[in-house]
């Protein structure tokens, strides 16, 4: 065994000693493509549903397809807007109740700007800020775990919509992992 520790550590060291760091610049580069990566999955998901199902229920006491979609791109804005402070491009307050926002157009305009927001609001986040504190008392968190919990919710409700596609006898999109 001590006839291996050179060797082991003649091999280790240089492979540690080369780890590559990540920069802020580098953080906010993947949220992009992260944020560009699941608008480009949802459309699918938008696209599947047939236009005439867009207000089908799972079961009466839940959201609609174009509600879950709309929950999705109003949780967006807000939570990009806390992480990220940049001004929203629409009033996302109770746009999943909104009469007007329940077609197939409207629920994709709304999912769509929602994702534009996010992708510009990381682009002109200033990476310095990742790891500064929002919210207040046991309610904080920073900016890059916000950003997380953005990615996550979107994930989530989209997920969500899988069952209201294959209740409609279709096969949903294929997963968008890369």
């Amino acid at each position: 065994m001590k006839k291996l520790l050179p060797l082991f550590l003649l091999i280790s060291v240089p492979r540690l000693l080369s780890a590559q760091s990540i920069s802020g610049q580098d953080i906010k580069d993947q949220f992009v493509k992260e944020w560009e990566r699941s608008k480009a999955y949802t459309q699918d998901y938008l696209n599947t549903m047939p236009a005439d199902k867009y207000s089908f229920k799972a079961v009466d006491s839940i959201r609609s397809f174009a509600q879950q979609m709309l929950h999705l791109a109003s949780g967006t804005i807000f939570l990009m807007n806390l992480a990220t402070g940049a001004q929203p491009t629409f009033n996302a307050r109770g746009l999943e109740e909104r009469a007007t926002a329940q077609t197939k157009d409207s629920v994709t305009w709304y999912v769509n700007a929602s994702y534009d927001y996010a992708i510009n609001a990381v682009k002109n986040l200033d990476a310095g800020k990742l790891g500064e504190m929002i919210g207040q008392g046991n309610r904080q968190a920073n900016r890059f775990t916000l950003l997380l919990k953005s990615l996550e919710h979107q994930a989530h409700h989209r997920g969500q919509t899988t069952i209201y596609i294959r209740l409609q006898g279709i096969r949903p999109p294929n997963e968008r992992l890369f």
